[in-house]
């Protein structure tokens, strides 16, 4: 099992940050997490807690932009690549559905039916 991201809390001010990737010695695991990550994202159940991952997900999103030298390039750039990873995962469950796979996504909180088949 390896940390992604860990971030806690230890009081009202002291949030802390953990992870088990090191992006100096590996600059590519960022490129290969994008993907993993966006399937994850958009097709496992979390349990039941999805709709708080996703706002805390965005929390620390607009913390980074608000911190950002230069936001408004950011958001360029997130936009710009945020598009190119849709693509690519469009164009993967394109391929396995042409191959004759069936991708199912679900949305936060929705889960597949309790009828089996």
């Amino acid at each position: 099992m390896k940390k992604i991201l860990e971030v806690l809390q230890y009081g009202e001010h002291d949030i802390r940050f953990n992870t088990d990737i090191d992006v100096r010695k590996n600059p590519q695991v960022v490129g290969d997490l994008i993907p993993k990550v966006a399937m994850a994202m958009g097709t496992s159940l979390w349990g039941g807690n999805e709709t708080s991952v996703l706002a805390v997900i965005r929390v620390l999103c607009l913390a980074d932009l608000a911190l950002s030298v230069n936001r408004k390039e950011m958001i360029q750039a997130l936009d710009r690549d945020s598009e190119y990873v849709l693509r690519m995962l469009k164009e993967a469950k394109d391929a396995i559905t042409r191959s004759g796979g069936k991708v199912q996504v679900f949305g936060p909180g929705v889960g597949p039916s309790g009828c089996k088949s």
